[in-house]
């Protein structure tokens, strides 16, 4: 089978890739990186550093790339049997007019064999979003077509993937953490469903995408926003003060409180979860720099995502929200000059002050009493 995969970014490299690579896949990288293409062009394979207990590196093979500014990306759609991206939500959009061309350069081959998409995004139904803008760029002929023959696969993702280390020359290596999670919706795929070791199948994807979501993604972003206050570096740093971890681990209680009662979790084996994300925040060997988990809060804050979400959740089943109320808080002192959510984040806060800057972002009503709550929250903070 051939796979082209969006997005040769450690996240493509260091976890989706290496997967469609190790299941026996021809896979070509589309990236407008261009070392990294070239490279992946010349060699043909990369090393992972897969950390945890024991490091272990492990050779991806059988791999090349393509730039996806060109038309030649147009050409790898209209031949892969299955389509992944890691590129970030913001690029979906952008990717979809190419997804769209090369659909309709299969139709124009009567290549009617099944060819399925997944977006593994850290993103609700990132697949969905991505499909809704790829139909927006095809004909009705092709509507009909795509809806026939082109599976738009939902996913939830789970690893973490540092930045390249320090010092680190090579622009192919990545560094992993050993545990990976990736759950697709098996009722979305068109043809056979491909055998990825590692690929999960499931008909209940919401339930392990919010499970992801209000779990590893919002004690991770608690664990980076508690930590800049504290003046931590990084997040194995942060959860390892005490008073950080026993923060998080209550935001991430209150999180769960909703998953329990929205899908039937079993509240053991959730509070076992909680405490495995808690271990893979402190994995020695990952240097994750709180800044970068701290970046785009704007979008951090918004409806769908990892605060403002479980926080409706507790509103919605009346369960308690003060530690998800503290971590809103906490974005809103989250600094970072390099990053444009951040500036805009503060500048609005300087204009608008607190109640109507959260509002605007979240969606919350600016004069509910949770709004108001938060404000306290903040200004405790300081």
């Amino acid at each position: 089978m051939k796979a082209l995969h969006f997005g040769a970014g450690n996240i493509g490299r260091g976890f989706i890739g290496k997967l469609l690579s190790d299941a026996g896949m021809k896979v070509t990288f589309a990236d407008v990186n261009e070392t990294v293409v070239n490279a992946l062009i010349e060699r043909q394979e990369y090393p992972v550093k897969i950390v945890g207990e024991e490091c272990v590196v492990e050779v991806v093979k059988n791999v090349t790339a393509v730039n996806s500014a060109t038309s030649a990306v147009v050409d790898c759609i209209a031949e892969s049997d299955i389509v992944t991206t890691a590129v970030g939500p913001t690029v979906l959009k952008i990717i979809s007019k190419s997804i769209a061309q090369g659909i309709e350069k299969r139709a124009a081959a009567n290549n009617t064999a099944p060819m399925n998409i997944i977006a593994a995004e850290n993103m609700v139904r990132g697949t969905s979003q991505l499909k809704a803008a790829v139909l927006e760029h095809l004909s009705d002929e092709m509507k009909a077509f795509t809806e026939q023959h082109i599976g738009f696969v939902d996913s939830a993702v789970d690893r973490i993937v540092p930045p390249a280390e320090a010092g680190e020359t090579d622009p192919l290596a990545v560094t992993v953490e050993t545990f990976s999670e990736w759950i697709v919706d098996q009722t979305q795929f068109k043809g056979e469903i491909p055998n990825i070791p590692g690929m999960e199948c499931t008909d209940n994807l919401m339930a392990f995408v919010e499970r992801k979501l209000f779990t590893l993604n919002t004690g991770h972003l608690v664990t980076a926003y508690l930590g800049v206050l504290a003046g931590h570096e990084t997040i194995k740093d942060s959860i390892e003060d005490d008073k950080i971890r026993a923060e998080v681990t209550a935001t991430m209680e209150e999180s769960g409180a909703v998953l329990i009662k929205r899908y039937g979790f079993d509240p053991e084996a959730h509070a076992a979860y909680i405490q495995k994300i808690l271990g893979r925040f402190a994995n020695p060997f990952l240097r994750d720099e709180v800044d970068r988990v701290g970046r785009q809060p704007i979008r951090k804050l918004s409806p769908q995502d990892r605060l403002v979400k479980p926080l409706n959740g507790t509103l919605e089943y009346g369960l308690p929200n003060a530690h998800l109320v503290k971590a809103i808080a906490a974005a809103f002192h989250y600094k970072n000059e390099d990053d444009p959510q951040a500036v805009e984040l503060q500048a609005m806060f300087a204009e608008k002050g607190f109640a109507e800057t959260l509002a605007h972002y979240s969606e919350l009503n600016s004069d509910s009493e949770v709004v108001k709550l938060a404000e306290q929250a903040y200004l405790a903070l300081k």
